[in-house]
């Protein structure tokens, strides 16, 4: 797939495409991304992208103009996916990254100033995505994000793709805790579970830890959330453990 990101700062974007996943993604030919100046699509001599806001508000704004003109440049795939990068856009979450993993094109605009004309929202993007309910100096992060997050459910990208479905939010809830050598480490221990060889009681702890994370972090996460076989009585026992004041614990 192809990535398409539209900026005023390209140079923000060559160490972070430069190694990892996606430095090897491109030289397996499973993933391109390509970075666009906006102002190669300004006509004046002063390379304007800008202006101030209609209403007399203080900042400026990003014009319509050079924004419409580099997303019909840069789209070669009539299916292509337009994104606004916004803190007013919707929550970027694992089924978003999934969904545009689908698509062969891609194109992200990074958001500056005080915004972008509104008709870009409007009538350009296909959708306005944050990262996060707060605000950034630009999209360029949000746009790093974007494409890290959907890389990894391109085929091919995770060199070991079940590793992607345990990933949390995969299965609606957070991940379970890893553990690796030393098995003691100034007197933290890894759970002896771990080392019984029953794969039953291991996947059954890993998936009760995964539980009471979620329901100690993001319990929004399980609210009307269809729960899988085991859960509701895994929960059960979690909430009993923390009303009797008891440390969780292998039974």
């Amino acid at each position: 797939m192809r990535f398409d990101i539209i900026t005023l700062f390209p140079e923000m974007f060559s160490g972070v495409l430069s190694g990892g996943i996606l430095r090897k993604a491109a030289e397996k030919g499973l993933l391109e991304v390509r970075v666009h100046d906006l102002r190669t699509w300004t006509t004046d001599k002063h390379r304007q992208v800008d202006d101030r806001p209609y209403g007399g508000l203080e900042g400026m704004v990003l014009m319509p103009e050079p924004v419409f003109k580099a997303v019909e440049s840069v789209r070669e795939d009539p299916g292509a996916k337009v994104i606004l990068l916004s803190p007013q856009g919707r929550t970027f979450d694992s089924g978003l990254a999934r969904d545009l993993a689908a698509r062969r094109q891609v194109i992200l605009i990074c958001g500056r100033y005080e915004g972008v004309d509104e008709r870009v929202a409007r009538h350009l993007a296909d959708a306005e995505v944050s990262i996060g309910d707060y605000v950034l100096s630009g999209g360029e992060p949000a746009a790093w994000v974007v494409v890290d997050a959907v890389a990894r459910f391109v085929p091919g990208v995770v060199g070991k793709e079940g590793s992607v479905r345990r990933d949390s939010f995969e299965g609606g809830i957070l991940d379970y805790p890893h553990y690796t050598r030393p098995r003691d480490f100034r007197g933290l221990s890894v759970p002896e579970v771990l080392f019984s060889g029953d794969h039953g009681r291991i996947e059954r702890w890993r998936r009760k830890e995964a539980l009471a994370k979620t329901l100690a972090v993001r319990p929004e996460l399980l609210a009307g959330r269809e729960l899988a076989p085991g859960d509701r009585e895994l929960l059960e026992e979690i909430e009993r453990e923390r009303s009797g004041g008891k440390e969780r614990k292998e039974s």
